[in-house]
């Protein structure tokens, strides 16, 4: 299917980027789901032109490629330059990993391999020091416990405010006003790792100390999830509220 839409017509819808098709919203959907929010699922892996209309967009959210946005494919210039028009909308943007870098680029800052190699599995990320959060993490503790698989990392831009950092690398999450990056990924289910540990096993063999292995990655799942649902409850309810849609 090329673009999946769960909407009733005439009501604002949140657009979805997938890059992947093993890459999809996950969690996310079903949190959209459970709020009676619609939308728009435009699936870039099967070869769809970035739509640039933005009526009745009431958000965008770009989720995770196994790409790196430097590479010159057409569709990631025309995707940042999306990003950076929805920005002077001041239409509510949430990147996530990948999506996390586009914005980042969008907003003139850099992308470029991890400084320790890469990071793969359940680490902690913490709130950066004395922070301005502005609402992000409300009820959430100071260091909470993600997903993470990524190879790049993504510079905070100037105009931007950082939230969250961890011990392999300093930039986790920043936001811009109503406009969220997080490197990390909320949006897991069981069956998005195990589709990950399939597609992206060899990434494993990293010799990065923060790489995990199989079975670090798989056990005690349903509890791990759970508490990276109940961050992403908080999380995505705050980016919603600043999209008018909660």
């Amino acid at each position: 299917m090329v673009n999946d839409r769960h909407h009733a017509i005439g009501r604002p819808l949140v657009r979805i980027f997938r890059h992947r098709s093993c890459e999809g919203p996950g969690y996310l959907a079903e949190f959209l789901g459970r709020h009676g929010i619609p939308y728009d699922l435009v699936c870039l892996d099967a070869g769809v032109a970035v739509p640039q209309d933005l009526d009745g967009v009431a958000g965008l959210v770009l989720m995770g490629s196994a790409g790196s946005v430097n590479d010159p494919h057409p569709w990631i210039a025309a995707e940042i330059e999306l990003v950076r028009r929805a920005m002077e909308r001041d239409v509510p943007v949430m990147g996530i990993c990948f999506g996390a870098q586009l914005m980042s680029r969008a907003l003139g800052g850099e992308v470029r391999p991890g400084p320790r190699g890469m990071e793969i599995g359940w680490h902690p990320v913490a709130r950066v020091r004395d922070c301005d959060c502005r609402g992000w993490l409300d009820g959430l503790p100071a260091e909470i416990t993600s997903f993470h698989w990524h190879a790049e990392v993504f510079t905070v831009p100037r105009s931007a405010v950082p939230l969250l950092h961890s011990p392999s690398l300093y930039n986790q999450a920043f936001a811009l006003g109503r406009h969220l990056a997080m490197q990390f990924h909320l949006e897991m289910t069981a069956r998005m790792i195990h589709g990950w540990i399939r597609a992206y096993g060899g990434d494993l063999c990293s010799s990065s100390p923060f790489v995990q292995s199989e079975g670090q990655l798989t056990e005690a799942l349903e509890a791990r999830l759970a508490g990276l649902h109940a961050t992403a409850d908080v999380i995505y309810g705050a980016w919603l509220r600043r999209a008018g849609l909660v």
